[in-house]
C-alpha cells in the first residue's frame, strides 16, 4: 500500500520531538546501548592473558585438561570480540541498504554467546560423564592454582558487565558467559581441594555436572529470548494489550490496525500502527506526544503512526491478522 501524505513518522530524541516540514521524524538516542568499550578491551586482555599462562603450564607440565580449558577460554575471547563487534556497529550510521544502521549484531552476538556456552557445556557435561564411568586422577596442585586463578580472572571480567546487564541482552550474554567460566573455575578448585582431603576422585565430574547444570539454565534463558527477538517477537517488557488500550485511549482514535511492536537491537524498540480518526489529521503535535509518551511509558524510541480518516475497511492491512 502506498504511504500517503497522512503517513506521518515521529522519533524521539531524549524526549523531545523534532519536526522536518510534513513529517516529524528524528533519530533515536533515548535507549541506545552504553558504550562498553574499556570494558570489552580490559576484559579480552585478561582472558588472552589467561589463556597464554595456561599453555604455558599446561605444555610445562604435560596436562591436557590445562590446554584442554586454554582452548574454552580462547572460546570466551572469541565471544567476548563478538559481543564488542556488536557493541561497535550499533552505533555506525544507516546506510541505503541497511536503513536500520546494523542494529541487529546485538541480537546476533547475544545468539552466538549463548549458543556457544551451551555447546561449551555440552561437551563439558559429556566428558564429566565418561569420567564418572572411568575415574581418572585429578590434576595436582598446580591445575588448582590455575582454577583459582580462572576465578579471579573470569570473576573481573564479568563484573565488567554487571551493570549493563539489565538493560541489554547482548551485555548480559557477555556477563553470564564469564560468569558462568568464574563459577566452573571454582567448581574445579572445590573438587580438586575435595580430592586432596579425601581422595574421592568422582566429586570432580559431579561438580563439573551441577555447574553445567546451572550455566544451562541460564544460558537457555538467554537463548530463548534472543531467538524471540530475531523473530521480531513483542519485547516481554511489553504487554501488547496495554499497548493498544493506549492507542485507543487517545482523542480522536475510533479503531487501530497494522499494530507492530518489535526490537531494532537488544536495546531499542519499534512500533508501527495504523490510526482510524474520522475527525480528521489531528497535527504534528498529536503525533509528537503520543510519540514522546511512549518514549516515556514503553521505553519504545522509534514510533511510526500511520493516520486514516476513510472506513478501516478501506486499508489493505485492515483488518488485524493477528490471533
Amino acid at each position: 500500500m502506498s504511504r500517503s501524505p497522512d503517513h506521518l513518522h515521529d522519533d524521539q530524541d531524549h524526549g523531545h520531538s523534532h519536526a522536518h516540514g510534513a513529517h516529524g521524524h528524528a533519530r533515536p538516542h533515548s535507549h541506545e546501548p552504553q558504550n562498553f568499550g574499556r570494558a570489552f578491551s580490559i576484559g579480552v586482555a585478561l582472558n588472552l592473558g589467561f589463556v597464554a599462562i595456561e599453555i604455558v603450564y599446561g605444555v610445562l607440565g604435560g596436562s591436557v585438561a590445562l590446554l584442554a580449558d586454554a582452548g574454552h577460554n580462547f572460546g570466551d575471547v572469541l565471544g567476548l570480540l563478538a559481543a564488542w563487534a556488536a557493541g561497535v556497529l550499533v552505533r555506525r550510521a544507516p546506510t541505503a541498504r541497511y536503513t536500520y544502521g546494523f542494529l541487529g549484531s546485538s541480537m546476533l552476538a547475544a545468539l552466538f554467546n549463548s549458543v556457544f556456552l551451551l555447546v561449551a557445556a555440552g561437551a563439558i557435561s559429556w566428558e564429566a560423564l565418561r569420567r564418572l564411568q572411568q575415574p581418572e586422577p585429578v590434576a595436582g596442585a598446580t591445575v588448582m592454582a590455575v582454577a583459582v586463578a580462572g576465578i579471579f580472572v573470569n570473576g573481573a571480567t564479568a563484573w565488567l558487565f554487571a551493570s549493563g546487564r539489565k538493560d541489554d541482552i547482548n551485555l548480559r550474554a557477555a556477563f553470564l558467559h564469564m560468569a558462568s567460566d568464574a563459577l566452573a573455575s571454582a567448581g574445579v578448585a572445590a573438587a580438586g581441594l575435595t580430592v586432596l582431603l579425601t581422595g574421592w576422585t568422582q566429586v570432580d565430574p559431579l561438580v563439573s555436572l551441577a555447574v553445567n547444570a546451572i550455566i544451562v539454565w541460564g544460558a537457555w534463558g538467554v537463548l530463548k529470548e534472543t531467538l524471540s527477538m530475531a523473530m521480531a517477537a513483542t519485547p516481554a517488557s511489553i504487554d501488547p494489550g496495554q499497548v493498544r488500550a493506549f492507542l485507543l485511549a487517545q482523542p480522536g482514535v475510533t479503531a487501530i490496525h497494522d499494530l507492530h511492536v518489535w526490537p531494532m537491537s537488544t536495546t531499542q524498540i519499534a512500533l508501527t500502527c495504523h490510526l482510524v480518526m474520522p475527525g480528521g489529521h489531528p497535527g504534528d503535535a498529536f503525533l509528537h506526544e503520543t510519540a514522546r509518551k511512549f518514549n516515556s511509558k514503553f521505553k519504545i524510541g522509534h514510533v511510526t503512526l500511520q493516520i486514516e480518516t476513510n472506513d478501516p475497511a478501506s486499508c489493505g492491512l485492515a483488518p488485524d491478522t493477528v490471533v
